[in-house]
């Protein structure tokens, strides 16, 4: 048994040895098993995109108001979006070219929570503005009681994202 755990020794601290590093003495055996220490190198985590580096844990946000219209529920929604998500929103007119133009239709349920997400455009670049646009309405959500309002409950908004991958809602942009 005392051969056997000479020969892991020798084996572990062989592993542990780096190119042109000296060489490790091999411990003389005992009778009783050596714990071998191996050095263990750091991991290294990807680095968060730019625009999540900024970003505030949560934005608690006011009760939505009552809406009287669809009219109504599409302004407060665009609003509710750019207050949850003032990380990702600009508020300069946009640029000629914009990055991308992702549009959602979003189904609410009566007491104004997301009922369903479907996404209407989605742009031939930078796909994943779909998935902050999508991840800025459910920030925003709810979006007031609607069950007086005729149904569906839909409302629908374009996103139009600039080069920073920050965005507009089309709803509130005054050109």
């Amino acid at each position: 048994m005392s051969r056997a755990a000479a020969c892991l020794g020798v084996a572990l601290a062989g592993c542990a040895t780096g190119p042109g590093s000296p060489p490790v003495p091999v411990p003389v055996s005992t009778g009783r098993p050596v714990p071998v220490v191996v050095p263990v190198a750091p991991v290294e985590r990807p680095a968060a995109p730019a625009v999540a580096a900024g970003a505030p844990a949560a934005v608690r946000l006011p009760a939505p108001a009552t809406v009287r219209s669809a009219n109504e529920l599409h302004l407060q929604a665009a609003r509710r979006i750019a207050a949850a998500n003032p990380h990702l929103i600009y508020n300069d007119r946009p640029p000629e070219v914009l990055l991308a133009i992702p549009v959602l239709a979003v189904d609410l349920n009566a007491d104004g929570s997301i009922r369903h997400i479907d996404v209407l455009r989605y742009p031939r670049q930078a796909k994943d503005t779909t998935q902050i646009a999508i991840d800025a309405v459910r920030r925003a959500a709810p979006f007031g009681d609607v069950s007086h309002l005729p149904r569906p409950w839909r409302f629908t908004e374009t996103f139009l994202f600039n080069d920073d991958r920050r965005f507009k809602p089309r709803t509130l942009d005054d050109r």
